[in-house]
């Protein structure tokens, strides 16, 4: 600008550094009844930096009669977030009209910016389009492409936050061509905005304007990761995170606990998919950035300030938060694997273990293949960290007990730490669902082991630590969460009563059962049938009337419950001929309700069908049993 005097131009720089002041500094200490005061005083620093810069246009607009060197502007385009093309069209980025057009629009984008903040997002919108409009103008450079980047993000940010997903997208995703495009037609590093207002001895390196331009980018990679989640594309999202995530590691611009946070996240996406390598990835490097936020304040520091108070129970929380994402890796782990494992009964499948386990050899090559392909979290001040936390836990699925058994211990190693923050006195949900997942590890560590009697103990171990806790919950509270437990233990102590007969079955007939072993036997039977049953009285109404109508979410554990109320009553041993019948009667009344509830409600016999095909069977052969048994009753009178 030949005609700004130097001292006009100092000027102007000193009211842009005083505005980034007010905007960054200053405002964290505005009063809560004037919270925007630094953000007010700053923009009217930008106007006023503004009337001077089209006042100085006037001036050099008279002197240069209508363009510089004969340049024109081109016609204007639309103006939708779209345009991709800005490479080869308009004022050269570097030319005075191309400079001025890029100063004027800087001061476009920062109003908008104070203007969202301040939640006048109507005023912003106008400001960051005038923007666009100016730099519509000019050929994308390394004068005005970082803030080509910076005014389409934040166009993104604006109708994302007003749910107009798409609009949103098309800004993002014209930003992210751009940057692509630059980096590979150019890629030098660009002028920073704030460079414009800057005096030549103020200039950035080369080393922070590439920092800054890169971070404009990670910014438009983790709004556009937000933009693909919200439209369903979980994938793409996933892909954009973890991008997102790799990248403020190398730029070494994050916050450790809300990265770490993040990782773990995402790699709750990777469990779904089964993709275990990329999971564990994640975890161990949530863990050990979340190292990075330092030690948790002892509680009993003297004095210790509400903010120091505050930051204790913060750091506490989120590493529970990152163990409990442990737990569910591991977890998952175990249950995919069983579900490879098991055949039509459930139980393990030697040939298939066998067969998988000589494919292991291929998986571990594959692995090591992957892991030099993948995208590697780290720094060189982390890398080694995670790597040696991804060596304690398997990503391959464990083929037998021991694999199984060093999985289960990771996982009940988090159970502990995620307990010691959710405590019973204070998190019920979180605390109860800790629990719930640490009886499912034992659930799928039994699958493993080939011992019935140690396979019996670890479903001991489920009851006893989710039977209290089912007894003690206020039932008006915690309706759902007793339902979900009641179900969970009737379902064990099946399992223990099944274990417990095929052990007696492998050592005698049923007929020499020991006293000893019936009783036992039958302990565990009606343990599973009481909890079944008290499962189907938490639908009734206060009046203790059985609902008609069951609703969607209760019909399948509903009918399940009735089924096998009924098959356990038929189950029951005993020698004494009117409890066999009572016991007979129970079952097939229950039996029969699955049977008439599925022909009165046709659509729900596709929520149990295996259930209502052997309760149909079942109501034909029990009449003639229970005859038979009531002939031989009253021969014997």
């Amino acid at each position: 600008m030949a005609s700004v005097n130097s001292d006009e131009w100092r000027a102007i720089c000193d009211k842009f550094t005083n505005a980034q002041n007010l905007t960054d500094v200053e405002s964290r200490n505005d009063p809560e009844n004037d919270p925007y005061r630094s953000k007010y005083k700053a923009r009217e620093l930008l106007r006023e930096i503004y009337c001077s810069l089209k006042s100085f246009d006037a001036g050099e607009g008279e002197e240069e009669s209508g363009g510089e060197s004969g340049e024109q502007p081109p016609t204007e385009q639309p103006v939708d977030g779209q345009r991709e093309d800005g490479f080869g069209q308009g004022f050269s980025g570097d030319s005075p009209a191309g400079m001025r057009a890029a100063k004027l629009g800087a001061v476009e984008y920062y109003l908008g910016v104070n203007h969202v903040d301040t939640e006048e997002l109507s005023a912003g919108q106008e400001h960051l389009m005038n923007c666009m409009k100016l730099l519509e103008r000019c050929r994308v450079s390394s004068e005005n492409v970082s803030l080509f980047i910076h005014v389409k993000n934040q166009l993104g940010i604006l109708w994302a936050g007003r749910d107009e997903t798409e609009m949103a997208q098309g800004f993002l995703e014209t930003a992210e061509s751009m940057y692509q495009r630059y980096m590979k037609e150019d890629g030098s590093p660009p002028t920073d905005m704030t460079e414009y207002f800057t005096s030549e001895e103020n200039l950035l390196t080369h080393q922070e304007r590439t920092k800054r331009f890169e971070l404009a980018y990670t910014h438009t990679m983790y709004y556009l990761a937000q933009v693909y989640k919200n439209l369903g594309q979980t994938e793409r999202a996933a892909t954009y995170c973890h991008s997102t995530l790799q990248r403020q590691l190398q730029l070494n611009q994050f916050s450790p606990m809300e990265w770490a946070l993040n990782a773990a996240t995402l790699s709750q996406y990777y469990i779904t998919k089964g993709r275990y390598m990329e999971g564990r990835h994640c975890l161990s490097a949530a863990t050990v950035i979340s190292g990075l936020a330092g030690e948790v304040p002892s509680e009993a520091a003297a004095q210790e300030s509400e903010t120091e108070s505050e930051r204790r129970e913060h750091l506490r929380q989120k590493r529970a938060e990152i163990a409990r994402c442990w737990i569910k890796y591991c977890l998952n782990l175990l249950q995919d694997s069983k579900k490879l494992l098991e055949d039509n009964i459930g139980e393990l499948d030697t040939d298939r273990q066998d067969e998988l386990k000589r494919a292991r050899r291929r998986e571990e090559e594959e692995e090591e293949k992957g892991r030099k392909s993948a995208l590697l979290f780290g720094s060189e001040d982390t890398f080694d960290s995670i790597a040696s936390l991804e060596e304690k836990v398997l990503c391959l699925f464990p083929l037998d007990f021991t694999e199984a058994r060093s999985v289960f211990l990771v996982g009940q190693n988090y159970v502990t730490q995620a307990k010691e923050y959710f405590q019973m006195d204070g998190y019920v949900t979180d605390h109860i669902e800790i629990l719930q997942d640490h009886s499912s590890l034992f659930r799928a560590l039994a699958f493993f082991e080939e011992d019935l009697e140690r396979r019996c103990k670890m479903h001991k171990r489920r009851v006893d630590m989710l039977e209290p806790i089912c007894n003690d919950l206020n039932s008006q509270y915690y309706l759902l969460i007793r339902r979900q437990l009641m179900f969970e233990l009737a379902e064990t102590y099946n399992e223990m009563m099944d274990l417990k007969l095929t052990l007696a079955n492998r050592q005698a007939d049923t007929q020499s059962l020991d006293n000893h072993t019936i009783k036992k036997f039958n302990n565990l039977c009606s343990a599973s049938a009481k909890y079944f049953q008290m499962f189907l009285d938490s639908l009734c109404s206060p009046e203790g009337k059985f609902p008609e109508v069951l609703e969607e979410e209760v019909l399948r554990p509903a009918l399940v419950a009735r089924f096998r109320v009924a098959r356990l009553h038929s189950r029951l041993i005993s020698s004494v001929p009117p409890i066999q019948l009572e016991n007979l009667n129970r079952s097939l009344e229950n039996y029969k309700y699955v049977v008439q509830y599925c022909e009165a409600h046709p659509e729900a016999a596709g929520a149990a069908e295996t259930e209502l095909e052997l309760s149909k069977e079942m109501v034909g052969l029990l009449p003639l049993k229970i005859n038979r048994l009531k002939a031989r009753m009253a021969a014997n009178n």
